[in-house]
């Protein structure tokens, strides 16, 4: 079952009658599980692209290996240009993009945690970007990312009429 947060940002999409799309790193296909788990609000999401490999990244997104070997394939700029990217792969009224270190093995550091997870994001033409530190297992921190991510979407939504 899907976080409250979750289900009040989906009801909210369908009632404004928008769509919303994914670019899912650490995550892997967890917000668009969620996100359809809602009832009665499959037909606002477009669809979700997982990107965990760098190579996806590189090669559907177009990200420069020069970016992510600069920044990390987990971080506030490669995230950033997955969404952009999804502006042409995927477009949707709301489109999403979420790197993060759920568990050890990426490029943290101890500026960058594991639990450090990055949400970039668009409400029709305004860019929003989050940073988030979260504990626990990675499934907890994917959670807690969703969660927040939703939350995040619901103050963004305050802005369309």
């Amino acid at each position: 079952m899907p976080a409250q947060s979750v289900i009040a940002c989906c009801i909210k999409i369908r009632e404004k009658e928008l769509t919303i799309s994914f670019a899912e790193s650490a995550s892997t296909g967890r917000f668009i599980y969620d996100f359809t788990s809602v009832p009665d609000c499959g037909n606002i999401v477009r669809g979700s692209i997982v990107c965990y490999d760098r190579s996806v990244k590189e090669e559907l997104f177009k990200i420069p290996a020069s970016v992510i070997d600069r920044y990390s394939a987990e971080s506030a700029e490669v995230t950033s240009l997955l969404a952009d990217g999804l502006k042409t792969l995927l477009p949707a009224d709301i489109m999403v993009a979420v790197t993060g270190l759920a568990s050890p093995g990426g490029s943290e550091t101890d500026e960058k945690p594991v639990g450090t997870m990055f949400v970039h994001g668009y409400v029709k033409d305004r860019s929003w970007q989050k940073r988030y530190f979260f504990e626990g297992s990675p499934d907890d921190i994917i959670a807690q990312t969703i969660q927040a991510t939703a939350l995040a979407i619901l103050e963004e939504l305050k802005e369309i009429d």
